[in-house]
C-alpha cells in the first residue's frame, strides 16, 4: 500500500533521524514509499527498506547501498546512527528501537486501515496448494491478494500485509510456525477473520516435547484467535484438526470425506498424471470435478477452496468450473516427461505423512518401475529415524520398485524400505541423486522426488534437465 513517510512514522512511532532540519524533515514526510523490502538485492526505486537483524545478515550493513539503488527510505535501529554520518544519508533515515518489531507495527496497522477481510491459512502440510485453491475460487469473484512465494513467517507476513492495496476485497495469508506462539503472535498483526486448518503433522517435532499433540495446540492457535463472528474452515478427516471446532463460538465449516463434512468428496478416481477425478457433495448439491492435481491429499485441499467460496457466496458450480483450472504451484506435485519417464516433481518440502500420501500417489500411475527419490526429513527431532525407517518400510510394503536415499538421516529410508523388501540405496547430495538418475532412469519409469526444503532435492532434476 503506498503511504507518506509521514504516516508510516506515526503507525510505526518512528522519527526521522534529520527532524532537527525541519525544511528536510517536511520534504521526506511527504515522500511516499511504493514498496517495502528487507532484502537489499531486490530493492526497487521507491521501496522503504525496513534493516532487519537476521540470522545470517545484518541489513545495517547495506543502508548506504539502498539508498545509493533508489531506495525513498530505511528504517533502522536508533543504537546504529552512529554508522551513518553522512547527512546525505541521514536525512533518508527513520529510527525506530527495533525494525522488524516496527515493521510488525506497520503491517498491523496497515491491515486494521485496510479493514476488509483476512483469511489465515495453516497446518504441517498443504498451506501452499490450499491457499492457491482458495485464491483460485475467490478471484471468479473477489479481487484477491495472497501470499507469495514463502513469505508465512514473523518477516514474510508482514511484508503481504504491506503490499495490500485499497482495491483488494479479500487477503489469504499462509501462516507457518516451527515453534508455540509463532501463529499467535502472527494472528496479532494480521488479525483474521477466518482461519483455514489443512492437517496436523510431525513437521518440527522436535521443537515440541509432547511431539504432535503439541503441534496440533500451535496449530489450534490461529482458530483460538478468531473473533466471535469468525468462521473456522476445518479437515474433517485430521482426527486433530476435527475438534479445533469444538470451542469455537463462532461459524464452524467442515471439509473432507466423512459424514462430518459439507463440502464432502465422494467417488474419488485417481486419473494417472491427469490428476484425479471426485463428486464434490455440499448444501444437497454435486458436482463433477476432474482436478488437475493428483493425490487424495490434493481433493482435501481443493475441497478447502471450495468449502471458502461457497461461504464466500460463491455457487457450487462456480466453485468447482474454478477448481478445475488450478495447476499444481512449483515443486509441489509438477508432473514432468524426460526420456519417456514420469516424474513428479514435490521437492519443495516433505514430512512423514506428506511422504506417504505423495508415494500413494506415485502408486497411481502405470509404470514399470515406481521409484521414490527421498531425501531427508528435517526437524523431526530424537524420533527422526524411527520416522526415517517408518516411511521406507512403507515404501516397501506399498510396492515400491527402488528408493534412492538423499543425505543424512534419509539412511533410515533405505535401512527401512531394504528390511520391508525393496532395493534401496543411499546417497550423499542432491547432485548424486541427479547423476544416478542420468545413470538409470528408463521409459516407462515414475519417479516421484520429495525431501525438506533444506535438503534442495530440486538440484538432482536440475543435474538430469540439464544433461537432457
Amino acid at each position: 500500500m503506498q503511504l507518506s513517510l509521514e504516516q508510516i512514522r506515526e503507525w510505526m512511532t518512528a522519527e526521522f533521524a534529520a527532524e532537527s532540519v525541519g525544511a528536510v524533515q517536511r520534504t521526506l514526510g511527504a515522500a511516499t514509499a511504493s514498496g517495502y523490502s528487507i532484502d537489499s538485492r531486490t530493492i526497487q526505486p521507491g521501496d522503504l527498506f525496513f534493516a532487519i537483524h537476521g540470522e545470517r545478515f545484518d541489513g545495517h550493513d547495506y543502508v548506504e547501498a539502498v539508498i545509493e539503488a533508489g531506495a525513498v527510505a530505511a528504517v533502522v535501529a536508533r543504537a546504529n546512527l552512529e554508522r551513518y554520518p553522512s547527512d546525505a544519508i541521514r536525512t533518508r533515515l527513520l529510527l525506530v528501537d527495533e525494525p522488524l518489531a516496527a515493521m510488525q507495527r506497520l503491517a498491523s496497522s496497515v491491515r486494521r486501515h485496510w479493514g476488509k477481510r483476512v483469511i489465515g491459512i495453516t497446518g504441517s502440510a498443504g498451506k501452499t496448494t490450499t491457499k492457491e485453491a482458495i485464491a483460485q475460487v475467490l478471484e471468479s469473484r473477489f479481487r484477491v491478494h495472497k501470499s507469495h512465494g514463502n513469505l508465512n513467517n514473523h518477516f514474510g507476513l508482514p511484508l503481504q500485509l504491506l503490499r495490500l492495496q485499497p482495491e483488494h476485497e479479500v487477503a489469504i495469508l499462509e501462516m507457518g510456525m516451527s515453534h508455540a506462539g509463532e501463529i499467535a503472535a502472527l494472528c496479532k498483526i494480521a488479525a483474521p477473520d477466518w482461519g483455514v486448518v489443512t492437517n496436523v503433522g510431525t513437521a518440527h517435532a522436535e521443537n515440541f516435547s509432547d511431539g504432535q499433540a503439541g503441534i496440533a495446540r500451535a496449530k489450534y492457535e490461529l482458530i483460538a484467535s478468531l473473533p466471535r463472528f469468525g468462521t473456522a474452515i476445518l479437515n474433517s478427516d485430521d482426527p486433530y484438526v476435527r475438534q479445533f471446532g469444538r470451542d469455537f463460538l463462532g461459524k464452524t465449516i467442515y471439509f473432507g470425506a466423512g459424514s462430518l463434512s459439507d463440502p464432502r468428496a465422494e467417488s474419488v478416481v485417481p486419473m494417472g498424471a491427469e490428476g484425479t477425478r471426485f463428486t464434490v457433495v455440499a448444501e444437497g448439491q454435486r458436482a463433477e470435478v476432474d482436478l488437475r492435481l493428483m493425490g487424495e491429499h490434493n481433493v482435501r485441499n481443493a475441497l478447502a477452496g471450495i468449502a471458502v467460496g461457497l461461504a464466500s457466496g460463491i455457487l457450487l458450480r462456480e466453485c468447482a468450473a474454478a477448481i478445475e483450472t488450478l495447476m499444481p504451484p512449483d515443486k509441489r506435485g509438477q508432473v514432468l516427461q524426460i526420456h519417456g519417464a514420469t516424474l513428479i516433481d514435490d521437492s519443495y518440502n516433505s514430512n512423514p505423512q506428506a511422504l506417504r500420501a505423495m508415494v500413494d500417489t506415485l502408486l497411481t500411475l502405470p509404470a514399470k518401475r515406481a521409484i521414490v527419490v527421498a531425501g531427508e526429513m528435517l526437524e523431526l527431532g530424537p524420533e527422526g529415524s524411527r520416522l526415517h525407517r517408518e516411511c521406507g518400510e512403507y515404501m516397501g510394503t506399498r510396492g515400491i520398485n527402488l528408493v534412492v536415499g538423499v543425505r543424512g538421516e534419509a539412511k533410515w529410508i533405505v535401512e527401512g524400505a531394504k528390511a520391508a523388501g525393496a532395493e534401496a540405496m543411499f546417497v550423499a547430495t542432491p547432485e548424486d541423486a541427479g547423476a544416478w538418475l542420468r545413470e538409470n532412469l528408463r521409459s516407462g519409469d515414475a519417479v516421484l522426488l520429495k525431501a525438506s526444503r533444506g535438503v534442495r532435492l530440486e538440484r538432482a532434476l536440475e543435474a538430469l534437465e540439464r544433461e537432457e
